[in-house]
């Protein structure tokens, strides 16, 4: 995964103009931290957990970047990820480089004093690594508002001050933001309506499939449905459900989030409990005949042995890395155009953003003023990556970088490089 990211910034360096040396810092990351740590179980038992935070780049600002739990988590998909964030934030214009972290784990089979020993103890392991002016997590799959209040608390008791800056995501009475929860579908929805003007979509003839019912997905999925898409397939790690004449979102959302069946945050039931609907596979779903596409769980679901199947005329991803980059050739020789993560999903890092500058100010704002200030950054962002795509005539994707690389290129530039030291400028 992280070849294939290196991959796409090297395809891209080649429209901009930019000094090799920058290329070649940002094939490496500042600082890889791996930690172990004992946490004491319900049973008594001493179980030792691994962790992981990397910073990869912070030229433009501190780093910033989340925090997943999953079990199969390793170091090289956390390098990837923190890779993805130093590009995402500079493709949105945000001042901040990229990070991320995690530990090894399935919350699921843990308690919620379990889950809140080990989210504390991995803090005070990484405490060092962290700080508002330094590297900044925030939540990621399988985290939520109320681990990064664990997190943000744990932090404050080791420095010995209230320090709300050092997490974004947190609960609002904590110093979380309003219009942080569903931050990163709000940002991809604003994309959504730059394009709807571009294919001038009929809205209530328009068919969306949507792989991933979390977070990111169930917002979405709601956000569209008011606005009269028709929502005919959804999934999630169970499976999918479908149904020609649309889907009621209100109902599956009520499904996964009955309060009953919730634990720490987490949906124990699935979509496939809707009832008098057809039943397919996550696979499936990709394969639909629908105009908008949208992944939202998990990298590498469409690749090249899938994408010939593809019949959505747009994919935006809203999952990080969804796409594989040998998929990608395929996807572009069937006209499909793809809203990539790094631009579809930042609305998430943007509202962290926002979260980290009322927590520094002590000023908050109100939910329709980050609504407000998300939409412009979003739509700004999109149309010039747009018209990027064009001038380049290459698709959105590497468009994106080429954003985010002239952005950084200034920032390597404005520190001097090989031309400066050498007297060719």
């Amino acid at each position: 995964m992280y070849q294939d990211a290196l991959k796409r910034l090297d395809k891209a360096a080649a429209y901009v103009r930019i000094d090799a040396e920058a290329v070649e810092k940002l094939k490496h990351p500042k600082a890889c931290l791996e930690v172990a740590f004992p946490v004491r179980m319900d049973n008594g038992q001493l179980r030792i957990f691994k962790g992981y935070r990397v910073h990869h780049n912070d030229i433009r600002g501190p780093t910033k970047g989340g925090i997943r739990y999953h079990p199969n988590l390793g170091l090289e998909e956390i390098k990837t990820l923190a890779f993805w964030m130093t590009i995402k934030c500079a493709v949105v214009g945000i001042p901040f480089g990229g990070a991320k972290g995690g530990i090894c784990l399935d919350p699921k089979q843990l308690s919620r004093m379990e889950v809140e020993r080990v989210s504390r103890s991995y803090i005070e392991r990484i405490a060092d690594f962290i700080g508002p002016d330094i590297d900044i997590p925030a939540p990621d799959v399988y985290t939520n508002e109320i681990i990064m209040g664990w997190m943000m608390d744990e932090y404050s008791t080791i420095v010995r001050q209230f320090t709300p800056a050092v997490i974004t995501g947190k609960p609002i009475p904590l110093g979380g933001s309003q219009g942080r929860k569903g931050a990163t579908a709000r940002g991809a929805y604003y994309c959504i309506k730059e394009l709807r003007k571009d294919k001038k979509w009929k809205v209530k003839e328009t068919k969306v499939a949507i792989q991933g019912f979390g977070n990111a997905g169930r917002h979405i999925a709601k956000l569209l449905y008011e606005d009269g898409y028709k929502i005919v397939a959804v999934s999630d790690s169970s499976g999918g459900v479908y149904h020609a004449d649309g889907l009621d979102v209100d109902e599956l959302i009520h499904i996964k989030e009955n309060s009953e069946e919730l634990y720490m945050g987490y949906c124990k039931r699935s979509v496939c409990q809707l009832k008098d609907v057809d039943h397919i596979t996550n696979a499936a779903l990709l394969e639909l005949d629908v105009d908008l596409l949208i992944p939202a769980a998990i990298e590498n679901q469409i690749t090249k042995q899938n994408a010939s199947k593809i019949k959505a005329d747009v994919i935006v991803e809203i999952a990080n890395g969804p796409t594989t980059f040998d998929a990608e050739p395929v996807l572009q020789k069937k006209g499909i155009l793809v809203v990539p993560d790094i631009l579809a999903n930042a609305g998430g890092v943007t509202v962290s953003y926002f979260e980290w500058v009322q927590n520094k100010s002590g000023f908050y704002w109100s939910e329709e003023e980050v609504h407000q200030r998300l939409h412009t950054i979003m739509t700004r962002e999109f149309n010039q990556v747009c018209q990027l795509m064009i001038q380049h005539k290459t698709e959105m994707r590497t468009a994106a970088y080429i954003h985010a690389l002239s952005r950084y290129a200034e920032a390597v530039t404005a520190q001097g490089t090989h031309d400066y030291f050498s007297g060719i400028r």
